[in-house]
């Protein structure tokens, strides 16, 4: 059983940023990350997924995204910018590590991977938002000749069958995939968007536009405001505001918005207006809930969601969690804002050292978020 200061379970955005605060701080830690490849959480995305927030604002602490500063990279060279950025910093990873369980024997954190065990003072969950799809209990009642996908697993047209589809969502996911797939096939959409960015994606005026939707996501919807407090519980549980492609786009492209759909009736997805649609596939844009089932320790609110105070577990020193949803602002899991959570928590750490228990400052805000299933959210 291999011992360090600190695991980190991830490594997406939320890890890599953790380890190079980590390494600034000159604090051990090692990365343990599912994938083979650091950068293949965004690799195994839909082909045609490009970020919705420019190069400028995609870079990790200490290294800016490469390529033009008003481009909109490639799920590709997002993946390969995370590689990079590892290298850069050689930072410590493990790849091909799937975490199993964690848990604490009373003297440290034991991490199980199969056959293999770590020990650690500290860990650090850094698995991200959209982790495991979420999928409606009704959905295995659906005929089994029709195609389902998440858009978790969906990559293409080519992975559906001739005919009809129904994609239920209407997040940026839904309207990315329902646009696309309006060029193959007969699309329904399922839902109502929550909002839409004012201005056309990509525009001159978009560049005004972020800046400020930046500045408020990052400084005043936070958990310090009353009215980032507010608007948070919502937030968690409703669609991003459209980006890219809008509500305008989807009609012109002919797909058809029907209501939300609530069930199934003979083998067929049945709509909330009792109408039901002959579809021969069903593409899920319904988002993804946490799943910390592999965590085995008394820390979760009965939501499932993890209690804690700008990621610092008080009931469990020396646990901690970055790239959550709504964290510490609005832009806690996307890639502008992970890295002062990271930066937060590496700190902490640090001032704690290995063996010293953790203490929470007395005016930060204690979070049990309430559902535990979060919409996906694709901004970057």
């Amino acid at each position: 059983m291999e011992r360090f200061e600190t695991v980190i379970v991830g490594g997406g955005q939320a890890g890599l940023a953790t380890a190079y605060h980590l390494q600034k701080r000159k604090r051990p830690f090692v990365i343990l990350e599912a994938n083979e490849r650091i950068g293949d959480s965004w690799r195994k995305r839909w082909d045609s997924l490009r970020l919705f927030t420019p190069a400028k604002y995609d870079g990790l602490p200490g290294l800016r995204f490469p390529g033009r500063r008003w481009s909109f990279p490639t799920k590709e060279e997002m993946g390969d910018y995370l590689e990079a950025y590892a290298k850069r910093f050689e930072l410590a990873v493990r790849t091909g590590v799937f975490v199993d369980r964690v848990f604490h024997d009373g003297g440290r954190y034991v991490i199980e991977s199969g056959h293999q065990a770590f020990e650690a003072d500290n860990v650090v969950v850094a698995t991200g938002a959209h982790r495991t799809p979420k999928l409606p209990s009704f959905a295995r009642e659906l005929d089994p000749r029709i195609v389902q996908l998440h858009s978790a697993g969906y990559r293409n047209p080519a992975q559906l069958r001739e005919g009809g589809v129904l994609v239920v969502g209407v997040g940026n996911s839904g309207a990315e995939i329902a646009f696309e797939l309006s060029r193959t096939h007969q699309v329904w959409q399922s839902g109502r968007p929550s909002a839409e960015l004012p201005v056309r994606h990509g525009s001159v005026p978009a560049r005004f536009v972020l800046p400020l939707i930046r500045f408020v996501g990052t400084r005043i919807l936070t958990v310090k405001t009353p009215i980032g407090r507010k608007i948070r519980p919502r937030f968690l549980v409703a669609a991003a505001p459209l980006i890219r492609i809008k509500s305008k786009h989807l009609a012109d492209a002919g797909v058809e918005r029907v209501p939300r759909v609530v069930g199934v009736r003979e083998d067929l997805p049945l709509l909330a207006d009792g109408r039901v649609l002959d579809v021969a596939n069903v593409v899920w844009c319904s988002g993804f809930r946490y799943d910390f089932s592999w965590i085995d320790l008394p820390v979760f609110a009965e939501s499932g969601e993890p209690i804690h105070k700008r990621g610092v577990v008080p009931s469990a020193p020396g646990l901690y969690f970055v790239g959550l949803v709504f964290q510490t602002a609005a832009v806690s899991d996307v890639l502008p804002g992970v890295g002062r959570d990271a930066a937060y928590v590496a700190k902490r750490i640090a001032s704690v050292r290995a063996t010293s228990s953790t203490s929470v400052p007395s005016g930060d805000v204690a979070f049990a978020p309430g559902p535990v299933a979060v919409q996906q959210r694709l901004r970057g």
